[in-house]
């Protein structure tokens, strides 16, 4: 079994992985909101059906990645509280 010193470590480690993927989301997400921008710079007055299930699954994408970052987000403060009980 690890020591206490080496399962801080790993945790660590683990939460610097967990916030650079963090990092990385959100820059998908700055990535997707100015396609969204773009997107609808480029159709706006369209009533066409592919236009708006475009920004709708743009804007679902966004809430995703959002939900992800929350959820990265909260297993790093759980790993934290854990190791902080080591």
């Amino acid at each position: 079994m690890a020591g206490v010193e080496e399962i801080r470590a790993g945790i660590a480690m683990a939460n610097e992985k967990c916030n650079a993927s963090v990092a990385a989301l959100q820059q998908a997400a700055q990535a997707l909101e100015e396609a969204q921008q773009i997107l609808g710079q480029v159709t706006s007055g369209s009533t066409q059906p592919e236009v708006t299930q475009a920004n709708s699954m743009l804007a679902e994408a966004l809430q995703g990645i959002s939900g992800q970052q929350n959820t990265i987000q909260a297993a790093v403060s759980s790993a934290e509280s854990y190791a902080a009980r080591l």
